[in-house]
């Protein structure tokens, strides 16, 4: 297709809506045609940086050895230790455990302006 010369021919700047001649406004990066004067070319920080791959796995990684020794220590964390997992882990000796056997508690009747006391009777600590 065929265009005219544009000699004579003046253009509106889409920034500013100056008058310049056609000839001599320039396209910025953002597709805006505007004046010489106006014109601003495209900041670096507009430009994307090419960053590169972040490898997380491990090339020929080898599985652990002696993974049933490690597991076997106890660690002591927080509250006491670890849950026992079946096929992994053994039971762990640094599980607290406790019980109570049954309280019975009776209460006979007391008649008004009396006190009263009662116990629990005694408790016995038994470590293995």
């Amino acid at each position: 297709m065929a265009f005219a010369s544009g000699k004579k021919a003046w253009g509106i700047s889409d920034r500013s809506g100056r008058r310049y001649r056609l000839r001599e406004m320039k396209r910025e990066w953002n597709g805006l045609l505007v004046g010489p004067d106006e014109f601003e070319p495209k900041h670096p920080q507009l430009f994307p940086i090419n960053v590169g791959q972040d490898p997380q796995a491990l090339h020929n990684a080898r599985p652990e050895t002696n993974l049933s020794e490690q597991r076997a220590f106890q660690y002591g964390f927080n509250p006491v230790g670890f849950k026992e997992i079946p096929g992994i882990i053994d039971k762990n000796d640094l599980v607290a455990t406790g019980s109570v056997g049954t309280v019975n508690v009776f209460i006979p009747p007391i008649p008004l302006g009396s006190s009263a006391t009662g116990s629990v009777g005694t408790v016995t600590v038994v470590i293995t």
